[in-house]
């Protein structure tokens, strides 16, 4: 877990920059399949939503979980296998950041006057059936992985 500010931000920035291009790559192949022009469509929106994505996690998800979490569902026992606390925290990120982030999406390829609750529905439910597992088997740990070399490197100092 991110000890201060500033690692905060280095942890945001990895897990936001996987999990958005992994996301956003999903999407584009959903709505269009992959095609010729497939990867340069990644790119051109990635930085967008990347920065959504970040000012998202950083001001709105990120604390909002962590309050829910650390006053109603935190148990101090947990400390002793902190693995508990990511995954709790982990889930209810990706509950929160595909409920934006889909919102984001469907605004950005339609436009906010075009939105159905069917469209939002759907683009919810598939989001979250990858972003879940992806978040909680590969980015999450390679994540965490990563900050903690960062950490231990920032001890040894």
């Amino acid at each position: 877990m991110p000890r201060g500010f500033k690692e905060e931000l280095m942890f945001t920035g990895m897990m936001a920059g996987l999990m958005v291009i992994v996301m956003e790559a999903y999407n584009i192949a959903m709505a269009s399949g992959i095609h010729a022009g497939f990867i340069i469509e990644v790119l051109v929106g990635y930085p967008l939503a990347l920065v959504v994505a970040a000012i998202l996690d950083l001001v709105l998800v990120g604390p909002l979980v962590k309050a829910i979490f650390f006053n109603y569902i935190f148990k101090p026992e947990w400390e002793q296998t902190p693995i508990k606390i990511a995954l709790c925290i982990s889930t209810m990120m990706v509950l929160g950041m595909v409920t934006l982030m889909s919102l984001f999406g469907i605004i950005v390829t339609f436009g906010f006057e075009n939105i159905t609750w069917a469209m939002y529905g759907r683009a919810w439910i598939l989001n979250l059936c990858l972003a879940l597992p992806l978040q909680l088997v590969i980015v999450g740990p390679i994540c965490r992985l990563l900050l903690g070399k960062i950490q231990a490197t920032i001890d040894e100092k």
